[in-house]
């Protein structure tokens, strides 16, 4: 908690500097995303009007790097914590993205290892086309043995990733226990 005293005493010339350069390469990040993504995001509409016209600016010139300051101008008005969440989001530095995708690799490592698993995963989803993942298990196998371009090893982690967030949880924990 800040004293009294240091509420009082204004921003350095140089903390505030760092936060406008912090706020303008949140808008470059923001001029970095695609038509669609931005679209989803909540940004006011002088702010969204900003970031359109600055990926329209192909080169990397002066008038971009001018219209980026405006961007960070038009920054300091808004809330940056949640485009900085959001951006976390989009581009799947999330910390609960990030750890599914280590829970559909590490499945998908379990399913490599032991045909049981496949089993037990059947027994989870009764849904689930099991038969196409023994077959992408055993093309991906045999990608591995023969040193061959990892397509079947890809199409069952992109079977994997159809399952619900919170049902790979389950899944996971499961196999824990029968190791």
């Amino acid at each position: 908690m800040n004293s009294p005293e240091q509420e009082s005493v204004p921003l350095s010339k140089t903390r505030r500097k760092r936060m406008m350069e912090d706020l303008q390469a949140l808008g470059e990040q923001l001029v970095e995303l695609s038509a669609e993504r931005l679209q989803r995001m909540q940004l006011p509409e002088d702010l969204r009007i900003a970031v359109d016209a600055a990926r329209g600016m192909l080169r990397h010139n002066d008038a971009r790097r001018r219209q980026m300051q405006f961007i960070g101008r038009l920054m300091r008005q808004v809330d940056a914590e949640p485009l900085r969440q959001a951006l976390a989001v989009v581009r799947g530095d999330a910390a609960c993205e990030v750890a599914r995708q280590h829970r559909i690799e590490q499945l998908r490592a379990d399913i490599l290892a032991d045909e049981r698993t496949l089993q037990r995963l059947a027994n989870e989803f009764p849904a689930l086309d099991i038969q196409r993942l023994r077959s992408l298990r055993r093309s991906a196998l045999l990608e591995q043995a023969q040193d061959k371009p990892p397509r079947s090893f890809r199409a069952l982690y992109r079977e994997l990733r159809e399952l619900a967030p919170a049902d790979l949880e389950t899944v996971n924990d499961e196999n824990d226990e029968h190791r």
